[in-house]
């Protein structure tokens, strides 16, 4: 089962790769084009001229908002959905009392608080020319540890959740198991450095957009896997369980 349902997750990512790439191309690469737009900008008013840059692009614009993005966008997407299908045949042998479907949206709405939610909050996405290159090491260990602290923090809490019901019921444990996530969560967020290196000049509306755009790609990407994935794993749970 693990098998199929694993290509069926696979599958279900190309489909919902080929669905973001659509959405970024409309939404996103705008957004960044008006930011490149405000890069140079900024460049030409700290007197850095054309001949500062390298001659040749290695990869131009066309190949990165074309070939690049959707190479990049469906491989993330097939890794994710690989990934998904196997975390969802491990809950599913322990919590049959849901539909495929159901649980494929409960897996997939509590990844997207946990892996993008949570960590764009604290760390949000920048379009080009914010940010400096020196502190990128800074800014990128520093969200992959909220990221790593908020995937355990989940499964801690979920553990928890699943250990109490038996004593207040599934409703409450369920709140008491959220209200412990965003806890635990909020004081090890409010620890993590804070950082800033939004320019001044740079406009808020465009920053607003961006972010928008980074945040509804995610959005896009996980409802998109969970009824995908959620339709073709209870087609082949069903057939499996009529063909005993």
């Amino acid at each position: 089962m693990i098998r199929t349902l694993l290509l069926r997750g696979m599958l279900a990512g190309i489909l919902a790769g080929l669905l973001v790439f659509t959405f970024a191309r409309l939404v996103g690469e705008p957004q960044i084009e008006r930011a490149i737009q405000i890069e140079l900008q900024l460049d030409t008013a700290h007197g850095e001229t054309d001949h500062d840059a390298p001659e040749h692009e290695t990869i131009t614009r066309t190949i990165q908002r074309g070939v690049g993005l959707l190479t990049g966008v469906v491989l993330y997407s097939v890794a994710l959905g690989g990934l998904f299908s196997l975390v969802f045949a491990f809950a599913y042998e322990r919590v049959q009392s849901l539909r495929p479907r159901v649980l494929s949206a409960v897996l997939a709405g509590l990844g997207f608080v946990a892996i993008v939610l949570v960590p764009m909050m604290k760390y949000p996405a920048n379009p080009p020319s914010v940010g400096s290159p020196d502190t990128i090491g800074v800014r990128t260990a520093a969200y992959f540890l909220l990221l790593a602290f908020s995937i355990l923090t989940m499964s801690l809490c979920f553990k928890i959740g699943r250990i109490i019901r038996y004593r207040v019921g599934v409703w409450n444990a369920t709140l008491l198991a959220g209200g412990l996530y965003l806890f635990l969560i909020s004081i090890i967020a409010y620890f993590l450095p804070v950082i800033d290196e939004v320019p001044a000049v740079f406009p808020a509306l465009l920053l607003w957009r961006f972010r928008i755009a980074a945040l509804g790609l995610q959005a896009v990407l996980w409802t998109s896997l969970a009824l995908l994935f959620g339709w073709f794993a209870e087609r082949e749970l069903t057939t499996s369980a009529d063909s005993i």
